[in-house]
């Protein structure tokens, strides 16, 4: 019994190496880690491990999985190198030496997978198939590399709209999609659409610049922009996904009431225009990537023979109602200039047949573009193409000569010729340049037949003698020509150089601003609609964080405001309280260093205490700014004050203090000495020199270097019409208020308006552009 056992023990264990070792040779594939096909030169290989190698170094890379996946690239390049080692993992999926133990269990091998292959569950939790190989075969063909899809992707996405899908290894999800994905691909392949896989693992850097964070993703690319799908992966979901890509305005719905409009725009539009009969009642997805495709060439509308109101086209133009036909307008509206009727109809068969229409008849010249397209360079002798040219005037209407002009390109059977006209007043330095210097040809038509010899413009080219009228003659003229031409090419005499053509369809400036902002609003919207929150909050942190500072400033300003308001009161009651005799409040000792408006401005009083540490001793490069003020105008001029110089607390290099003129009168008087301008010498006849007005002026006194400068305030309008009417007391002004008596009639609010420049000269003093007075050095403060 215990020999059973261990049999049965060895048994399991042989098994579960076996699935070990079948389990880590398909999880390490050389040519996927190198990202190389099988069919892989030495070459290719080399440039692959050498590129891998650079990214993924550990001493470049600081990523975690650097090393190891550095280990991995290594390997697989020491196998892929090595052909005898490629050829025996190529063979048994081992790169090792034990080829006899191989064979021996290939069978065996075989027989295990062929299991693994049929023990797949389509709606299962795990469905997973084992044999990685035969999955990857499936999107092999569809793989993308970043230079790939710059370099092919991108500029192919403007004429054709791209799905892509982004995979990993050992991605359940992504293995579920897979018959989903595999059934819209071959149906949307047929119509034109481009297809296209990235594998995550191997193409962080494309993964990453696609903006896809997770495995599976399915996105859409088109004009080289990128849109997520965000629905549930089905048919019919990834299907109306891929329409909703496409520009809603492709195709155009035409009834009995529009054909005629939506035909006559050739002219204005320089197109052919198409018109495709169908029983469908909604437009057919390969019509609409047709549309796309050519955009820049032709027109597109679509009829619904089935809707009322489209019976008159259908009996015009003998539609049968049973079949889809296709009809391609040029100049002529009332007859097509081909049809096309077929059920079932094919990608290959529309674009066939739309490459051979793509021009009209006799195609107007609107870009130097089409001009390249229209007249190309000659390349050989045998590819000689010579363009007609007709330079006429614009007008509403088919003048005659170009109706003449159109006749005769219809009769044309050449393939070796091409008739194009330019509308001479809208392209002038072209037709200058064609045309000889003479008067025949003033305000008429005339043609041209020219050569193209390379891409700078130089052309060789002959103009017909006489102008085109459209006449009969000069049809058989210019018909004679062009069979001269077709034996002596020498015939083109004259060469020019043709200087560029202007583009005539290109949008104006505003439209084109406009494109682009709508077109960056959309993205912006769809960025933070759809995409990825991680990606996004770098954005949105910055955004949270600007509103929550402004809105933090606004709330601080309104309580702050709110303060003030309850504090101060109105100028009304301001002026009530002068009149009737009451005086403000008094600041004191306590709160003289608090202003009652808002900035809480540290302003201390200037007193024989203080007077060392504020300005004798004052540190070197620092100044005190002192406001000079009587105890009736205290509370006045410390708000106002406040107010002025609140703005330039941010430096620390600045102190604010206030003096009494009332107590230091003689201490501002002989600083002020040194300012000859600001104080004249006392004269002794003068009785009013001590009872000289000092208020509102300010000082700002630099300790160190002893120096100070002086703001003096300018007398208001209000205050000298005051002082006028007080007979000889212009000196005694504030001695008055301070004994309680009103003075004249002037109240706070001129007192205030003697610091209204201060801001402007504290601006001054930090600019250095105030005028210093030096003193030898700072009197006593008694």
């Amino acid at each position: 019994m215990e020999v059973r056992k261990l049999s049965i023990s060895w048994q399991f264990l042989i098994v579960l190496v076996l699935i070990l070792q079948i389990l880590s040779a398909l999880d390490f594939d050389p040519y996927r880690v190198l990202g190389v096909s099988r069919t892989a030169s030495q070459a290719d290989i080399k440039k692959a491990y050498k590129k891998l190698a650079r990214e993924w170094h550990p001493d470049k890379n600081k990523d975690p999985g650097a090393e190891d996946k550095f280990i991995q690239i290594s390997k697989a390049y020491e196998i892929l190198s090595n052909e005898e080692k490629r050829s025996n993992y190529d063979q048994y999926g081992d790169a090792g030496e034990n080829q006899g133990y191989q064979k021996q269990q290939q069978q065996r091998e075989y027989r295990f997978r062929h299991f693994h292959e049929n023990f797949y569950f389509d709606e299962s939790f795990f469905h997973f198939p084992f044999n990685s190989e035969r999955r990857d075969s499936i999107d092999e063909k569809y793989l993308l590399h970043f230079s790939h899809y710059v370099n092919e992707v991108v500029p192919d996405s403007f004429k054709k709209p791209y799905l892509i899908k982004i995979t990993s290894d050992w991605c359940f999800s992504c293995i579920h999609i897979e018959p989903v994905w595999k059934e819209v691909v071959q149906e949307l392949e047929e119509l034109g659409v481009g297809i296209g896989v990235v594998h995550a693992g191997y193409e962080r850097r494309l993964a990453h610049h696609l903006g896809a964070h997770s495995t599976p993703s399915i996105l859409g690319i088109i004009n080289g922009k990128i849109s997520f799908f965000h629905n549930a992966v089905v048919r019919e979901n990834l299907r109306q996904f891929v329409e909703s890509l496409l520009p809603g305005n492709l195709v155009e719905k035409v009834t009995n009431k529009n054909y005629v409009r939506f035909l006559s725009g050739w002219q204005q539009e320089n197109k052919p225009h198409v018109l495709l009969f169908d029983q469908m009642p909604v437009v057919p997805l390969l019509y609409k990537l047709t549309a796309f495709a050519y955009k820049d060439y032709l027109s597109f509308g679509y009829v619904h023979v089935g809707f009322r109101g489209t019976e008159e086209m259908t009996r015009q133009y003998n539609i049968n109602v049973y079949a889809p036909t296709l009809l391609i307008f040029k100049e002529h509206i009332n007859k097509p200039a081909d049809v096309i009727q077929a059920r079932g109809m094919k990608k290959q068969i529309i674009d066939d047949f739309i490459a051979q229409n793509k021009y009209l008849l006799a195609a107007r010249l609107t870009s130097q573009k089409l001009f390249h397209e229209l007249c190309p360079v000659k390349r050989s002798h045998r590819q000689r193409k010579y363009c007609v040219v007709l330079l006429t005037a614009e007008t509403t209407k088919l003048s005659k000569p170009f109706e003449a002009f159109l006749s005769f390109a219809l009769a044309n059977t050449q393939d070796t010729v091409r008739f194009v006209h330019v509308y001479s007043n809208r392209q002038q330095e072209f037709a200058n340049t064609l045309l000889p210097d003479s008067e025949v040809f003033q305000g008429k038509s005339a043609v041209s037949v020219l050569e193209r010899r390379n891409t700078a413009g130089r052309v060789v080219y002959k103009t017909l003698e006489n102008p085109w009228t459209g006449s009969e003659s000069d049809k058989f003229i210019l018909l004679g020509y062009l069979d001269q031409l077709r034996k002596d090419p020498a015939l083109l005499s004259s060469e020019a150089v043709l200087p560029d053509l202007t583009d005539e369809l290109a949008p104006v400036f505003l439209l084109r601003w406009l494109y682009s902002a709508s077109d960056y609003i959309s993205d912006c919207w769809d960025s933070i609609v759809h995409n990825n929150w991680r990606e996004m909050m770098p954005l949105l942190s910055l955004i949270f964080s600007a509103l929550f500072i402004l809105f933090g400033t606004v709330i601080v300003q309104a309580f702050s405001d709110s303060n003030d308001e309850r504090e101060s009161s109105p100028p009304d009651k301001e002026e009530a309280q002068e009149k009737t005799g009451k005086t403000e409040p008094s600041f004191t000792k306590e709160n003289s260093s608090k202003v009652p408006k808002k900035g809480f401005v540290e302003v201390t009083e200037l007193t024989d205490v203080t007077y060392t540490s504020n300005l004798v001793r004052l540190r070197p490069g620092h100044m005190n700014v002192v406001l000079i003020l009587s105890n009736s105008t205290k509370t006045s001029l410390l708000q106002k004050f406040a107010l002025e110089v609140y703005t330039f607390t941010g430096s620390s290099c600045l102190h604010f203090s206030f003096l009494s003129l009332d107590k230091h009168r003689e201490w501002l008087e002989y600083l002020l000495e040194f300012a000859q301008d600001a104080a004249p010498i006392p004269n002794q006849y003068d009785k009013h020199f001590m009872e000289r007005d000092y208020t509102g002026y300010v000082l700002a006194l630099n300790g160190h270097k002893k120096y100070f400068c002086l703001f003096k305030p300018q007398k208001t309008v209000e205050e000298e019409e005051a002082m006028g009417s007080c007979s000889d007391l212009d000196s005694s002004l504030h001695l008055g208020e301070s004994r309680g008596k009103p003075s004249c009639g002037l109240g706070s609010r001129p007192i205030k308006g003697k610091l209204s420049k201060l801001s402007l000269w504290m601006e001054r003093l930090l600019e250095g552009s105030l005028q210093r007075f030096y003193i030898p050095s700072w009197p006593e403060l008694d």
